[in-house]
């Protein structure tokens, strides 16, 4: 499961590098989401691949830390995730706006001679 965690994890980051890359403020966008849905996997990972364990200890005696999952990650990834919604829609706002002035949607605000 770590091998498919870690090329799912290297295509989503691949992918969203190469769409920062293009010309179009679109597809600048959703590399940013895929670049952050990249970010969000690898740090989820860190928190251990378990299946069905609980993320908090129990009180009291000697506890097998491997037992359990750990919890920061998960809060990591949540808090992130409402963070990338919210700059996901401020760059659309954005990227609105910027169409609207210029009347293309290339990021240098004009399109180039051919």
């Amino acid at each position: 499961m770590e091998i498919v965690l870690s090329i799912g994890i290297g295509i989503l980051a691949a992918s969203g590098i190469w769409l920062l890359m293009r010309p179009r403020t679109f597809q600048v966008i959703v590399g940013l989401c895929l670049l952050s849905y990249a970010v969000n996997l690898f740090i989820f990972s860190m928190g251990r691949l378990t299946v069905g364990v609980p993320p908090i200890m129990p009180k009291g005696g000697f506890v097998n830390p491997t037992a359990y999952a750990d919890p920061l990650p998960q809060a990591l990834v949540l808090t992130a995730i409402v963070i990338s919604f919210a700059t996901t829609a401020l760059f659309l706002v954005v990227m609105i706006a910027s169409r609207g002035m210029t009347g293309t949607d290339h990021v240098d605000g004009q399109e180039r001679e051919q």
